[in-house]
């Protein structure tokens, strides 16, 4: 996570003269961080357990189909995000980043718990499949509206010259959080093994979770509102009429064009390599639970390393080099890396791994600092939320299935094709658009 000195906290935050105390920053650093974890750790909990605990929630006889069936469920989660993005960006928005933050935290908790909670398929047949389905959905609404709030807070937040610096801590406490779920992962396989795990193992990461959110709520019930929220809001509250949310993301279309363009290729990348690659190497090609996970484990560490110094780098060159790197360099390697990873052992799978998500640093270290700068403060939240959310549904949440299936009909390269038409994508839309770097959030 980014540190600032005393002389960087004394300096502006979003606009000229406010000036923010090392606490107020710290606070904010942690409030965010925990918060995204958790979002974080959510998924990424679902993804990794999904091969322990699809028996449990559907028909046991056909394991296959099973895991496919739960990772549709897994993109049905994904798809309630447009609705989460516009329900809590309206209301940060309206009322305030820390609001949204706060209700948001609490849903997710609670789909979390009632994961961890849920009867199974053998005591209650088919409905175990709709209390599962339910709770994704819960946890898709509150997670649409995680993302783009926290990342609208953190980015008003910070130094206009530190600001790609600052925003790529949402990725590193999210990877934090996956890290954790691998982890968690890798001690259940550990202690109790693959029959353990399905039997009851798998319901430990969905209580812990929810637990954890409950006590992130409590800390981010004590963060202070952003300057540029409050100026904004002020200044409109005398007015005869506020803008509207709908007017404002359609007077920024072209910006919400970008954002849906740049996430594409980002999010089923992303994906790709730290859901799916995991999930089919454990349920399809057989390779060791704990030893696939530990090679996680060991690529999303070396990945956190280098989010700070891609954010860094972005204040001092740009945004548009991090994702140029990002977006050319994985299509030309993205056949390479799949035959590496298919090669058979779980180094190579680990090491695939590793050099994806060196490339994926470069654009989320700044993709937060990007969305927020090509919104003014009105519709910041909602401009960036809908259609990073729409992307996300789309694309991202489609990933992990798609992915499955294709490779389970010997058809990878077409997922790998696809990939990298969404990569030229992203590349092309940011070679369209301004350079943001350090300009003021009004």
């Amino acid at each position: 996570m980014p540190e600032s000195s005393p002389e960087e906290a004394a300096q502006p935050g979003t606009a000229p003269g406010h000036r923010r105390s090392s606490r107020d920053q710290r606070r904010a650093l942690i409030g965010t961080g925990i918060g995204n974890a958790l979002e974080w750790y959510d998924w990424h909990v679902y993804g990794i357990f999904a091969p322990f605990f699809a028996k449990q929630f559907f028909n046991p006889d056909n394991e296959l189909s099973a895991v496919l069936a739960t990772l549709a469920i897994f993109a049905v989660g994904f798809g309630m995000r447009p609705i989460g993005a516009f329900v809590f960006g309206r209301l940060a928005d309206r009322k305030g980043r820390r609001l949204a933050m706060v209700i948001s935290i609490g849903l997710g908790s609670a789909g979390s718990l009632a994961i961890g909670l849920a009867p199974t398929y053998a005591s209650i047949g088919a409905a175990a499949s709709l209390v599962l389905l339910l709770a994704r959905l819960t946890q898709g609404l509150a997670h649409g509206g995680e993302l783009p709030s926290s990342q609208t807070y953190l980015a008003e937040t910070a130094p206009p010259e530190r600001r790609g610096r600052w925003t790529s801590a949402i990725y590193v406490s999210g990877a934090c959080g996956m890290v954790i779920a691998t982890m968690l992962g890798v001690g259940l396989a550990a202690l109790y093994g693959t029959e353990g795990l399905e039997a009851w193992g798998w319901r430990v990461p969905f209580i812990l979770g929810g637990l954890f959110g409950i006590y992130a709520l409590f800390l981010r019930r004590r963060l202070t509102e952003t300057h540029a929220f409050e100026e904004e809001h002020t200044s409109h509250s005398t007015a005869p009429q506020r803008p509207s949310v709908l007017r404002g993301i359609w007077q920024n279309r072209a910006a919400a064009g970008r954002v849906i363009g740049l996430t594409a290729g980002f999010t089923v990348t992303y994906q790709a390599w730290t859901v799916a690659a995991p999930t089919y190497a454990i349920s399809v090609t057989k390779l060791d639970s704990t030893a696939v996970l530990l090679a996680e484990v060991v690529a999303l560490l070396i990945f956190i390393a280098v989010l700070p110094l891609c954010g860094s780098l972005s204040d001092r060159i740009g945004r548009r080099p991090n994702v140029l790197i990002f977006g050319l360099g994985m299509a030309v390697l993205a056949y390479p890396l799949l035959l590496l990873a298919r090669s058979g052992g779980v180094w190579q799978l680990g090491l695939a791994m590793t050099i994806a998500l060196l490339f994926i640093a470069m654009i989320a270290s700044v993709a937060p600092a990007v969305f927020a700068e090509l919104f003014p403060t009105h519709v910041r939240t909602t401009g960036t939320g809908v259609p990073y959310a729409i992307a996300v549904a789309l694309f991202g949440g489609t990933t992990p299935y798609l992915q499955t299936w294709l490779a389970s009909h010997n058809a990878q390269g077409y997922f790998t094709a696809y990939n990298i038409a969404l990569l030229l994508v992203s590349a092309l839309v940011i070679l369209t658009s301004p350079e943001t770097r350090a300009k003021p959030l009004e």
